[in-house]
């Protein structure tokens, strides 16, 4: 182990595999504090749609970066980085050890491999495609993108316009591919003595937790939350908005489609979006698999987690 480099334990997954429930035992058994790392968990006023924590279901472990910011607010990845760097601070000054819990990959390599995110400049290459992308939608301009970086347009889902533009413009003005450059930034030293674990499962039997926990979020009310945030003003073009869960509700009581439609796009689009997710994690290198098939109780996979953290020497 670098003497220079302090600890960082990584946990993620697809959604609806169990972060959650095994993030607070792991947290309880190394004196750690969770930063979450999930691109929607942050925004105020959207709970049922995130399966946000619960101030009960934390247990009393410090849980940061989420209810930070209002649904309108902007908040990326290199906003991610900034506040997740201020946290792991903290949390080295109370002697604990961080733990980044969630499903965002992007997010976690940017604090993992300290990705180094340059001040963006309106360009005319961006100020096109947003001026096509208001056009001719989300899906035209994700069609470019496939033409010229495949990759990239597998990694980068099409509602996530400000990404899928991101990565159009990188290869306009530097006939490189951003999935190119994103792998340089993959293969960066980190500044960390971490540790990667990925929680996962038998695809079918996530698949059918995920279409379980959209059941319930309809039934906990995630209509009345999306009629909510609509009427307080956040529109369905806000990039909160956008996220799984608030898009289809919105299309629903916009009346595009019936409840039964919205319900069942909800679904297949989160299936789609936890293979999206796995995906990521299997591109990332050092990543240990935490397999909920052959460890099937949360006491096996914390038992799994903490032996790995010794084999490295991030718990002595």
């Amino acid at each position: 182990m670098d003497s220079n480099k302090k600890p960082l334990v990584i946990l993620a997954g697809p959604t609806a595999v169990g972060k959650t429930a095994l993030s607070i035992s792991l947290a309880k058994a190394i004196n750690g504090e969770i930063i979450s790392a999930d691109s929607m968990q942050v925004y105020k006023k959207m709970n049922i749609g995130t399966a946000k924590i619960t101030p009960e279901e934390t247990q009393g472990v410090p849980h940061y970066l989420i209810d930070v910011f209002m649904p309108d607010e902007e908040f990326h990845v290199a906003k991610f980085k900034e506040y997740a760097n201020q946290y792991i601070q903290e949390i080295y000054n109370k002697g604990k050890i961080p733990i980044l819990v969630g499903g965002t990959g992007f997010y976690i390599q940017a604090v993992v491999k300290d990705v180094v995110f340059t001040e963006e400049k309106e360009t005319a290459s961006r100020k096109k495609w947003e001026k096509i992308a208001k056009e001719k939608g989300a899906h035209y301009v994700h069609d470019e993108l496939k033409k010229v970086d495949p990759e990239s347009a597998i990694a980068i889902h099409e509602n996530n316009v400000r990404r899928v533009i991101r990565a159009l413009e990188y290869f306009e003005q530097t006939g490189e591919k951003i999935s190119v450059h994103n792998k340089t930034e993959q293969e960066r030293e980190s500044p960390y003595h971490y540790a990667y674990f990925v929680l996962n499962q038998n695809r079918d039997v996530l698949y059918n937790r995920i279409e379980t926990r959209i059941d319930e979020m309809i039934k906990m009310g995630l209509v009345e939350e999306v009629q909510n945030l609509l009427l307080a003003g956040y529109q369905r073009n806000l990039t909160s908005m956008q996220g799984l869960g608030y898009k289809e509700i919105c299309a629903y009581l916009a009346g595009e489609c019936s409840l039964e439609e919205a319900i069942y796009i909800l679904k297949r689009d989160t299936r789609h979006f936890a293979k999206r997710q796995l995906t990521w994690f299997k591109r990332e290198k050092s990543v240990e698999w935490v397999d909920k098939d052959c460890l099937p109780t949360q006491e096996q996979q914390l038992e799994y987690c903490i032996a790995k953290l010794r084999e490295k020497k991030i718990l002595l």
